[in-house]
């Protein structure tokens, strides 16, 4: 039986992977978290054989908690399941040491799948994300300039891109207006940017964001 652990902050997608995971005969939802705080503490007082993870939640982000996950239990498989497409996050999660990476828009089948393989030590990316690996490794040597961001950062620069303001982005981050200020400054400083504008077009440009979703979409 393999024993997963769900850390996501909807209740609604807990519930719905509780039911899909529920049926399948060789697994069992053990515990659930609302938090990545909360995800650790069940981590450190009970067994599991998966983590699925959610990368987008309150307070430190899932690729922060992902990153200490994988320092104290560098053998737990932690595989993301996220809202974001793969070019937004997933090379960035695989880094950080996730097993996998899958978006909420994927196939039961696929999930189940990816968890199967994840438990017994393996990677699941889907091919779409081997071929963007492959290219990566291809380009190592003239990395894109959002390549040097760090995982907050980054996680800023698309929400700044994406048309939010920096009250709105410290609300959903639960982190202060200031805090969410001095990420956007680094930002443009790294990015060689000065306004927000400048970030959505190059996010759209570089396929990070959905030009539907970016301010003059």
């Amino acid at each position: 039986m393999i024993r997963i652990l769900v850390a996501d902050d909807h209740t609604i997608v807990r519930e719905g992977l509780k039911q899909i995971l529920g049926e399948v005969n060789d697994m069992a939802v053990r515990a659930e978290a609302a938090s990545g705080q909360e995800a650790l503490a069940k981590i450190r007082s009970d067994v599991f054989d998966v983590v699925l993870l959610d990368i987008s939640m309150p307070g430190r982000s899932g690729l922060e908690i992902l990153k200490e996950i994988k320092a104290e239990h560098p053998r737990l498989p932690v595989p993301i399941l996220s809202m974001h497409a793969e070019e937004q996050y997933a090379v960035r999660a695989l880094r950080a040491g996730a097993s996998g990476y899958l978006t909420k828009a994927g196939a039961p089948d696929e999930l189940i799948g990816a968890i199967r393989k994840v438990s017994c030590g393996r990677k699941y990316v889907s091919a779409s994300l081997a071929e963007k690996l492959a290219r990566e490794l291809d380009t190592d040597a003239t990395r894109p300039p959002h390549e040097a961001l760090s995982d907050r950062e980054y996680q800023v620069m698309l929400m700044l891109a994406s048309g939010k303001s920096v009250k709105e982005i410290a609300d959903e981050l639960c982190l202060s207006v200031k805090t969410i200020s001095t990420y956007r400054t680094r930002v443009m400083e790294k990015m060689n940017m000065k306004k927000n504008a400048e970030l959505t077009l190059y996010a759209v440009q570089n396929n990070l964001v959905d030009c539907s979703m970016a301010p003059f979409g």
